[in-house]
C-alpha cells in the first residue's frame, strides 16, 4: 500500500510540473518592427525622470517612464573617469509584446582632447507610449 501512495504522489507530483510548464509565458525576441525615437536633450527631460537619473547615475542603470502618449527608455553607464564618451542606439524594435532597447557606451577617441573630470553618461530616448515589458540588452 505504501508504494501505491508514493507512486500515486509522484505521478500527481509530475502533472502538475508539466501542467505548470504548459501554462508559462514564452516572449519571443524575434523583431516584429523598429520603433520611431528621439534622443532627449537634458532640457526635455521630465523632472520626475532627471530626479530618477540623478539618483542613479553613479552606477550603471536601465529606467523606463512613461508620461502622456510617450515612453522614455534610458540607459546609464555610472560613473566614467574622464569626458569624451557618447552612447549609441544600436537596436530599438518591438516583439510581439515587447520592446528591445540596445545601447553601447563608446569611449572617448585617443586622438580626442579628453577632459579629466569624472562624467556620468547617459541616453534618454523617447518613442510613442506602448504597454509592453522592455528587455534592455
Amino acid at each position: 500500500m505504501c508504494f501505491f501512495r508514493r507512486c500515486t504522489v509522484t505521478v500527481i507530483f509530475a502533472a502538475v510540473l508539466l501542467l505548470s510548464a504548459c501554462g508559462m509565458k514564452k516572449t519571443s525576441e524575434e523583431k516584429v518592427q523598429d520603433v520611431e525615437f528621439t534622443v532627449v536633450g537634458d532640457e526635455e527631460i521630465p523632472e520626475t525622470l532627471k530626479n530618477a537619473i540623478e539618483e542613479k547615475k553613479k552606477g550603471a542603470f536601465k529606467l523606463s517612464y512613461a508620461d502622456n502618449n510617450d515612453l522614455y527608455l534610458v540607459a546609464g553607464y555610472g560613473e566614467q573617469p574622464t569626458g569624451g564618451y557618447s552612447i549609441v542606439v544600436d537596436e530599438l524594435y518591438t516583439t510581439d509584446s515587447t520592446i528591445v532597447f540596445a545601447t553601447t557606451l563608446k569611449g572617448p577617441e585617443e586622438a580626442e582632447n579628453i577632459q579629466n573630470f569624472i562624467t556620468y553618461p547617459y541616453i534618454v530616448v523617447k518613442m510613442e507610449y506602448l504597454d509592453y515589458e522592455v528587455i534592455y540588452k
